[in-house]
């Protein structure tokens, strides 16, 4: 069983992922990081959503969570981790036909924080028991910024 302390511990671990994954939201725009490119299918490689500016904002916000925290390259591979989760799966939401800003359930809540545990796993070796715990509350967790950053109309959806 885990204690609300260990559930706390946790989450401030992958603080700087949770940043990194949030960041976008708020200081992204401007242009596509693909480009505007096709895939070999003929659909965008990635997508409107994806910018080059989300993209800088999410590393950079998110490492410096982890610098805060004392922990420099682990912020730094959670960030890359969240941001490249992110990214990775807007490139299979396209392959399934799925338009940006559309709800993939499950995949869109733990995209970012699976990359980001599997980037910064060599540098923190995080207990199993903790990497199940955060995969498990980032379920709900992500939902309710969703929810919070709809609500401050910094979002087009709550999912």
């Amino acid at each position: 069983m885990i204690t609300l302390q260990q559930v706390l511990e946790v989450i401030w671990v992958y603080l700087p992922a949770y940043f990194a994954n949030a960041s976008p939201v708020i200081f992204g725009g401007g242009g596509p990081i693909d480009a505007g490119l096709k895939w070999l299918d003929g659909k965008p490689l990635l997508g409107s959503h994806k910018t080059i500016r989300g993209t800088f904002f999410g590393i950079i916000v998110g490492t410096v969570v982890g610098v805060l925290q004392g922990n420099p390259i682990g912020g730094l591979l959670q960030s890359l981790g969240a941001i490249l989760g992110d990214i990775l799966f807007s490139f299979f939401k396209r392959r399934l036909n799925m338009q940006p800003g559309d709800s993939f359930p499950l995949v869109d809540q733990l995209d970012f924080i699976v990359i980001a545990v599997i980037l910064s796993y060599p540098v923190q070796q995080t207990p199993l028991m903790h990497i199940i715990a955060i995969v498990i509350l980032t379920f709900p967790l992500h939902y309710l910024v969703n929810i919070i950053a709809w609500v401050f109309k910094l979002k087009k959806n709550p999912w």
